[in-house]
C-alpha cells in the first residue's frame, strides 16, 4: 500500500512538472467499450494507439460526436490520464476485472474492453468480445491495431455523456470552440492557454461520471 501510495504521489508529481496536453478525436463508433466508462473508471483500452502510445499521465482526452447526418458537435466524454499501464497488467489488475467481457451478460459486461492477453508462447490472446468476429473467433486486424500501442489510458476524473453531452463550447475563454473539431485522427497541437481555458469550462459543468447511455445503445 505504501509502495502504490509513493508511486501515485511520483506520478502525479511528474504530471505537474510536465506541460499538460490535450487530445481531441472523434468517437466514430459510441458502444461503450472505447472508451469503457463503466466500474468507476474510465478507460481507453482499444482503438486510438497513436493517442494511447504518447498520452501520460496528467493529459487529457476529449472525445467527441460525428457530424454526419448533420448533426451538431457534442462532446462524448472528457478524461484526465490517472494511469498508462500495459495490457497483462491492465488484464490481471483486480480493479479491472469487471472490464473483462461477457457477452451472454448486461450491455455494458459485453462491451468490456479488457480483452488482451498473453499466451505462454507470447502472443496475443484476444477474448471472444466486441473487437471479435461474431463467431467468436479472434479479428486479427483489431488485434494487431489494438496492441500496436501496448497501453491502457485510465481515467479517475472524467465525465461520459455518450449520446446525450452538450455541446461542444462556442467560446472557450477567447478561444474559438472549433479549434477542438477534428476530421480523421486526432488533435493535440493546442496553444496552452486553450487547454488550461478547456479544463476550466469543463470542471464548471460539475459534470463527473457515467452520466448517459451510449449512442449506439
Amino acid at each position: 500500500m505504501e509502495l502504490r501510495f509513493l508511486l501515485v504521489r511520483s506520478l502525479g508529481a511528474a504530471a505537474e512538472a510536465k506541460d499538460v496536453r490535450l487530445f481531441s478525436y472523434v468517437v466514430l463508433r459510441d458502444y461503450g467499450f472505447a472508451p469503457n466508462p463503466f466500474y468507476g473508471v474510465c478507460t481507453l483500452a482499444t482503438c486510438k494507439p497513436k493517442i494511447r502510445g504518447v498520452a501520460t499521465v496528467g493529459d487529457w482526452i476529449v472525445g467527441l460526436s460525428s457530424v454526419a447526418r448533420r448533426r451538431p458537435r457534442r462532446l462524448v466524454y472528457v478524461m484526465q490520464v490517472a494511469e498508462a499501464i500495459a495490457f497483462d497488467d491492465y488484464w490481471m489488475d483486480p480493479r479491472f476485472q469487471s472490464k473483462r467481457p461477457n457477452l451472454r451478460g448486461s450491455l455494458k459486461q459485453a462491451f468490456g474492453d479488457n480483452i488482451y492477453s498473453r499466451t505462454p508462447d507470447g502472443d496475443w490472446r484476444q477474448e471472444d468480445s466486441h473487437h471479435s468476429h461474431a463467431d467468436g473467433r479472434e479479428n486479427k486486424a483489431n488485434t494487431r491495431l489494438d496492441t500496436s500501442a501496448d497501453r491502457v489510458l485510465v481515467g479517475e476524473e472524467f465525465a461520459y455523456w455518450g449520446g446525450a453531452g452538450p455541446l461542444r463550447p462556442e467560446r472557450i475563454d477567447g478561444y474559438d470552440g472549433r479549434i477542438l473539431d477534428v476530421g480523421y485522427g486526432h488533435r493535440s497541437r493546442f496553444p496552452p492557454g486553450l487547454v488550461e481555458a478547456f479544463v476550466q469550462w469543463f470542471r464548471n459543468l460539475r459534470a463527473t461520471g457515467y452520466i448517459g447511455e451510449p449512442e449506439k445503445w
